[in-house]
């Protein structure tokens, strides 16, 4: 009996959800009017119709009286994503008659910011779902950066980092109304600077719009099949590069700034790592292009920074074909992929926070067992002293992130060599799938429209579990599938 007035609550929940997403739904509308492609309006009504009717229907349900849970907003986000995929998906499949798979995943592919693509002929779509796919990636770029820093507040390790400022008292976001207004302006000012740099490159503010969308929400796809190649121009890639940036650092900092109380973006740890690790990663790829690649030096220069930035802000766009990589770079790749962005940000991977916390926890429990037991060491963050019990929960929590997600693509990858014979090596396939739980993208080549569809299905799931971090989706699973208590 409590199990079902738990899921009656969680999808009662998603019903709200899908009201208030049902309006935001209606833009494209717009962008057929402009282009005159009258016959996709239907197909594009499709979906804001379909969030509003199960919106009212799911709503009407019965919810616990006993308050709100954390476990119950995992579980409605989690199958909050998922639905949408699906019903993101219609447009596809009546515009460019694509199968329930193949639209299936594209919509997982816009909503979780992954580059994937399994549109044949992305030259000849029509514009309203060009811009379609963009969007998507736009709204589920904001949608995670919401949700991700309501999840990081309810901790006890970082709810006053989230919630009060430095060395103050007063609430930072002190209310979801606030929090999500302040998210907005925030994004929305973001893309605007976005399309203004693109604009001086000359191209079209078609072009330009949908490219901005692409890169503030570190997504990933583009409106032509070369990618960012198609545009060969040296001063996009270079102006594309700060904007991925600005999409994958923490959003709660720009507010900071604009509030006039943070001085700059690099105080903050996940910042310093974030650009540590660029360099790191231009300066290992660049090399790797010079002696493995006979790449000249400038040019390997020139994709290696992009390829590191767009990699590790999980962004998705491409310069070069990663077959001519090398096996060692390309598993360079992977490790960059898989950190991806910083907490609160609209990147995907285990995150940057929890790289630092993993590394600082390691070290906090090695040094305790080389002193007494008596002897008390402090666990800080960022010169402030966590209590230990706190600590170590929440260390024991970022542990179990991390494991999960090494868990979830070692059997996806062990599942896609198992059911799909193919000419692939392991560290292709291995990369591919760390792409797509990281919500990247970038491709090697697998990923298409030609694979099997267990491989789609496989990709389906992982791009699900890696967008949310794991837990909403393991939250869900037990929610369903549990012991009832």
């Amino acid at each position: 009996m409590r199990r079902l007035e738990h899921l009656s609550t969680i999808i009662a929940d998603l019903g709200d959800m899908f009201v208030f997403v049902a309006p935001l739904a209606t833009l494209p509308l717009i962008v057929a009017i402009i282009f005159s492609e009258w016959n996709m309006l239907l197909p594009m009504a499709a979906v804001p119709v379909t969030f509003v009717i199960l919106g009212i229907l799911l709503r009407t349900l019965p919810r616990s009286n006993r308050g709100g849970r954390l476990s119950t907003a995992m579980c409605s986000v989690a199958l909050f994503w998922l639905t949408c995929a699906m019903v993101s998906g219609i447009p596809f499949m009546i515009g460019l008659n694509m199968g329930f798979t193949d639209a299936f995943f594209e919509g997982m592919a816009g909503w979780t910011g992954t580059a994937f693509s399994m549109i044949r002929s992305l030259d000849t779509a029509p514009h309203v779902l060009l811009f379609w796919r963009s969007y998507m990636q736009w709204i589920g770029g904001i949608s995670i950066v919401a949700f991700m820093i309501a999840l990081a507040s309810s901790t006890g390790l970082f709810s006053a980092k989230i919630s009060r400022t430095e060395g103050r008292d007063e609430p930072l976001m002190p209310t979801v109304i606030a929090t999500g207004r302040a998210l907005w302006k925030i994004y929305a000012a973001l893309t605007f600077v976005a399309v203004s740099l693109i604009l001086f490159t000359g191209l079209s503010l078609w072009e330009s719009v949908n490219l901005a969308f692409a890169a503030v929400s570190t997504g990933g796809f583009t409106l032509h099949e070369g990618g960012i190649l198609f545009y060969n121009s040296i001063a996009l890639e270079l102006l594309l590069i700060p904007i991925m940036i600005a999409g994958a650092l923490p959003f709660k900092l720009y507010y900071l700034i604009v509030q006039n109380r943070r001085m700059g973006l690099f105080g903050d740890e996940q910042v310093k790592l974030f650009f540590l690790f660029a360099g790191i990663g231009a300066a290992v790829v660049t090399y790797d292009l010079v002696f493995f690649g006979n790449f000249e030096f400038f040019t390997a220069l020139r994709h290696g920074l992009f390829m590191t930035i767009s990699t590790l802000t999980t962004t998705g766009f491409q310069t070069m074909n990663l077959r001519l990589l090398a096996s060692v770079t390309l598993l360079f790749l992977t490790l960059i992929t898989i950190i991806g962005g910083a907490s609160g940000s609209t990147a995907g991977g285990v995150k940057l926070n929890r790289v630092a916390l993993a590394i600082r926890a390691l070290l906090w429990w090695f040094r305790r067992l080389f002193v007494s037991g008596k002897v008390l060491l402090p666990f800080k963050i960022e010169g402030r002293i966590i209590p230990r019990a706190t600590a170590e929960l929440e260390a024991a929590k970022n542990m179990l992130v991390i494991i999960l997600s090494v868990i979830t693509i070692f059997i996806a990858t062990l599942a896609v060599l198992q059911f799909h014979l193919t000419t692939y090596s392991l560290t292709d396939i291995l990369f591919e799938v760390v792409s797509a739980f990281s919500s990247c993208g970038v491709s090697i080549g697998y990923v298409s429209p030609d694979m099997p569809v267990i491989s789609k299905g496989i990709f389906i799931v992982v791009m699900w579990i890696g967008r949310l971090e794991v837990i909403p989706v393991v939250m869900l699973f037990m929610a369903l599938f549990g012991r009832s208590d």
